[in-house]
């Protein structure tokens, strides 16, 4: 009898029971799958991307519901409880439902290992199916091609973004990233690609196997008009939509994105006008450039690779003027810190920088060296980010900025910080 009692203990198990925290290939879950009989009995919807993913799959869940489906939406990582990753009907699935998705797991592997991912992806299905879903929506954790996810078939495949990240499990150019992703697509299905400039690989990829390739500016588009703006596919168009509730300019790229998926299912799943104006108004994503009420000035994002930052720096110079800015700023040690730096640069008069207690994490002297070598002169270094985030706050002043980046783990330690003040 297994003596795994709460979520925690079985999350705890899981993070020990494969040799490796990341296994790229299908077999193993594979296995598990056909032994579990799992198979979604609804439109499947797959997401990949180097930034955007997460953004785009919570405006397609938003749409969804308000459109009055049951939605079922995986997505990783989390930032303050795992349950985050499973949600149903926009709201994070009970302990009980995965713990029940779990034992079923361990039931049917027999002496098959799986990663951490690897279990949460098919507890996430199991969970849907379940709760008899209308609707799947999967992000795929990391490239695409032998990602945990794709031992699943989409009924439209979405590609957000093609860019540098993991460049050790998939390729140092964007060419071979392109092509891991386009491993989500499928033979005759709807292949959408959001970026627009889509690697030759993902294209000729697409070609060869036969998908049907839906590529943004020559397929579908968006028009904006001040505070409103007009999205097309083909011949049809939907007039007068909201600016989505997400922040930053290529939010409007990630909804082109969301409504092209739905063009795509627009036979078995309509989405009427009312609908997606209601979720575009209503969607919610924590984390993605999310600006805190109250003064001063808070910024949240996860942006961890130049692509994000990139964008992140774009989006803060649409803000209002702040008189002095600050950065609360951690990031892992297998990241480009020094693309980041070089971007972020002229976005902060100080840095307060702090380490991450975990395997890939670096001290915040290590990461306040390097923003002295790039000539940053205003810096300084702290035990844990919650004494970062506490300085800031300790200093900044009502017409200040507090920008918190870097990293998923960063924004959940002040997250977590802010929820629990000490």
């Amino acid at each position: 009898m297994t003596t795994r009692k709460t979520l925690d203990d079985w999350l705890h198990w899981q993070e020990s029971l494969h040799t490796a925290a990341i296994d790229m290939g299908l077999a193993r879950v594979e296995r598990v799958r056909d032994a579990m009989g799992l198979k979604p009995a609804c439109p499947v919807i797959m997401v990949a991307g180097t930034n955007g993913k997460g953004s785009t799959c919570a405006m397609l869940s938003s749409m969804l519901r308000a459109a009055g489906y049951k939605v079922g939406a995986y997505t990783s990582p989390h930032i303050l409880r795992y349950n985050e990753r499973i949600a149903i009907d926009l709201k994070p699935a009970s302990d009980e439902r995965i713990i029940s998705a779990f034992e079923a797991i361990d039931a049917a592997r027999g002496d098959t290992t799986l990663t951490y991912f690897e279990f949460g992806t098919l507890a996430a299905v199991h969970c849907f199916a379940a709760e008899k879903v209308d609707a799947i929506i999967l992000e795929v954790g990391l490239g695409g091609r032998l990602d945990a996810v794709n031992i699943f078939e989409p009924d439209v495949s979405v590609v957000v973004s093609v860019d540098l990240d993991h460049q050790a499990i998939l390729g140092d150019n964007r060419e071979d990233i392109g092509f891991e992703k386009a491993g989500i697509y499928r033979a005759g299905k709807p292949a959408i690609c959001v970026d627009p400039e889509p690697p030759l690989r993902l294209l000729e990829h697409a070609a060869a196997i036969g998908a049907d390739l839906r590529l943004y500016g020559r397929d579908f588009g968006f028009t904006r008009m001040d505070n409103q703006w007009s999205f097309r596919h083909g011949d049809h168009a939907r007039h007068a939509l909201p600016i989505p509730a997400l922040r930053g300019g290529y939010q409007m790229v990630n909804a082109c994105g969301a409504l092209a998926a739905l063009e795509a299912l627009k036979d078995t799943l309509p989405v009427g006008i009312g609908a997606v104006k209601q979720g575009l108004v209503e969607v919610e994503w924590p984390g993605r450039f999310q600006v805190l009420p109250g003064r001063p000035a808070v910024v949240l994002d996860v942006g961890h690779n130049p692509h994000a930052v990139k964008a992140m720096a774009a989006a803060l110079k649409q803000l209002p003027y702040a008189e002095k800015r600050y950065a609360v700023f951690s990031m892992l040690a297998d990241k480009d810190m020094d693309a980041v730096i070089e971007l972020a640069r002229g976005e902060f008069d100080h840095w307060l920088v702090a380490g991450l207690d975990m395997p890939r994490g670096q001290s915040g002297e290590s990461i306040a060296a390097r923003l002295a070598a790039a000539g940053i002169d205003s810096v300084a270094a702290y035990p844990a980010v919650a004494d970062a985030w506490a300085a800031a706050l300790s200093q900044a002043g009502d017409n200040d900025r507090i920008v918190v980046f870097g990293s998923f783990h960063t924004v959940a330690e002040v997250e977590a910080a802010r929820r629990h003040p000490v």
